[in-house]
C-alpha cells in the first residue's frame, strides 16, 4: 500500500469514527483496525493522535467550504437568495442519517480545552465562515454587523439540531435570518 493510500485510508476512517463516536473515545488501535493498517503505518504517517485529529479537521474544512460555496452559488443570481441559501444546505445537512453536529464544535468541546492546536483550527474555521457570510452580506448592501447576526443562527442551529434531532431548526434560522436581513436593509 503506498503512503497516500495509507494516509486516505487512515482520514477516512478516522474521519467516521470521530464524528461518530468523538475523538476521545477512538483509540489508535481502533483507527488502525478501521483503515486496515499497521499500527506502524499508522505512526510513521501521524506521531501523534492529535496529528491526525488536526488532518481530520482540515479536510473537515475543505469539504464544508466547497460544499457550502457549491449550494449557494446553486442558488443563482440573486444575492439576497445566495445568503439565504446557507440555511438550505444546513437543512439538506441536518436531514443526513449520518448528522451528529458540527465536527469543529465536537472537537472544540471534546479537545479546545487541553490541545491548544485543535482550539486554533476551531477558530480559523469559524472564522472562515463568519468571513464567508461577509462577502454574502457585503453583497446585498448590508451592513457588517449582519454577517455576525446570521452567522451565530447558523452557528446555534448546528447545535440545536445536533441535540434536538430536528432538521426544521434550519428553516426556523433562515426565517430569522429573512427578518434580520429585512430589518438590516430597511435602516
Amino acid at each position: 500500500m503506498v503512503e497516500d493510500e495509507a494516509r486516505e485510508r487512515i482520514l477516512s476512517a478516522a474521519e467516521e469514527l470521530y464524528y461518530r463516536k468523538g475523538y476521545a473515545a477512538v483509540g489508535m488501535d481502533e483507527l488502525r483496525a478501521a483503515a486496515g493498517v499497521s499500527l506502524r503505518r499508522l505512526y510513521s504517517l501521524f506521531p501523534a493522535k492529535t496529528d491526525i485529529v488536526a488532518a481530520v479537521l482540515a479536510r473537515r474544512h475543505a469539504e464544508w467550504e466547497s460544499s457550502l460555496s457549491g449550494a449557494v452559488a446553486d442558488a443563482g443570481p440573486d444575492a439576497r437568495s445566495r445568503l439565504l441559501a446557507v440555511y438550505g444546505y444546513l437543512e439538506e445537512w441536518f436531514c443526513t442519517d449520518s448528522f451528529r453536529g458540527c465536527a469543529f464544535i465536537n472537537a472544540f468541546g471534546e479537545l479546545g480545552g487541553t490541545h491548544p492546536d485543535v482550539a486554533a483550527a476551531v477558530r480559523e474555521h469559524k472564522a472562515s465562515f463568519q468571513r464567508y457570510m461577509a462577502g454574502l452580506v457585503d453583497e446585498i448592501g448590508a451592513p457588517p454587523v449582519l454577517a455576525a447576526q446570521l452567522s451565530i443562527l447558523a452557528e446555534g442551529a448546528q447545535s440545536t439540531a445536533a441535540i434536538s434531532a430536528d432538521p426544521r431548526v434550519a428553516a426556523q434560522a433562515r426565517d430569522a435570518a429573512e427578518v434580520l436581513i429585512d430589518a438590516a436593509m430597511s435602516r
